[in-house]
């Protein structure tokens, strides 16, 4: 580990103080080069880690997978409001991404915090079919197992990930794929994540997400994919009375809840927020 670059641990959308998904934060006096950003994030090995410097009134951003550079990590950027609040106080703090600007929130409530980020623009598209057969294949699913009341879409929140809806939650639970091929595909059609989901009523959901990607076979807890389905669902005009929740992790012994609130109108920023834990140094 670099002794340069101080890396705090932190788990975004936590139930309480358990749960949640770890992401490395490091707040800096200047960025590091590319290269250094990205031998700390495979160092820490947690799915995402970002780096964030002060820039004109906020904060320069920029999230390292262990892998790869991804341009926008929605469980990072809520770890990065809680670092921030606890080093600079509760507020909301302007956020410069590499193709996006957005804002977050943070402030502390005893041992644990409590943030929200205003994601990028949202839109989404019909998927394409083979890339839905290929992936419901790699993933252990045919078209029998989805939700006909949600196709599959390509949707975006901040970056690109398949929308598979599924019929049954215990189909769900039974998610599994070769990380490697998982990879290839990702890679090749462009996509950060897949999120697969059940709906469970028309604002709770349960969701998982491969991020093969980025070296991960499974993201607890995935900000940037519950924007791109809040958005998705809005374009569906789906009954969403402008929030959704979801528990995702749970399927993995690690479960998360994530809140999206949004307005009506196509495309504009996702609100999500949840809670935060410092995690203990045996995690």
């Amino acid at each position: 580990m670099s002794n340069d670059i101080t890396v705090e641990r932190i788990a975004a959308f936590s139930i309480g103080d358990t749960g949640g998904n770890p992401a490395g934060v490091a707040l800096l006096a200047q960025m590091p080069a590319v290269s250094d950003m990205q031998r700390v994030a495979a160092e820490i090995g947690f799915s995402e880690t970002v780096f964030a410097v002060p820039e004109n009134d906020g904060w320069r951003a920029r999230y390292f997978s262990p892998e790869s550079e991804v341009p926008f990590c929605g469980h990072a950027t809520i770890a990065l409001g809680a670092a921030l609040a606890r080093h600079s106080g509760d507020g909301t703090y302007p956020l410069f991404l590499n193709e996006a600007n957005i804002t977050v929130e943070g402030h502390r409530e005893g041992d644990i915090f409590k943030a929200a980020l205003q994601s990028p623009p949202t839109y989404s598209k019909v998927a394409d079919p083979d890339l839905v057969d290929r992936s419901l294949a790699l993933l252990g699913y045919d078209r029998a197992d989805l939700d006909s009341a949600i196709p599959p879409a390509f949707a975006n929140g901040g970056a690109n990930h398949l929308i598979l809806m599924l019929n049954s939650r215990e189909r769900l639970a039974e998610m599994n794929y070769d990380l490697d091929q998982g990879r290839k595909l990702m890679n090749d059609a462009g996509l950060v994540t897949i999120l697969l989901g059940y709906a469970e009523s028309p604002q709770s959901f349960h969701t998982r997400n491969p991020f093969a990607s980025g070296g991960v076979l499974e993201d607890p807890a995935t900000g940037a994919a519950t924007a791109a389905l809040a958005g998705y669902l809005r374009d569906l005009n789906w009954p969403h009375a402008g929030r959704i929740e979801i528990v995702q992790g749970q399927d993995m012994g690690c479960a998360s809840q994530l809140v999206a609130s949004f307005t009506d109108q196509i495309g504009s920023s996702i609100k999500v927020s949840g809670a935060a834990r410092l995690m203990a140094a045996s995690e």
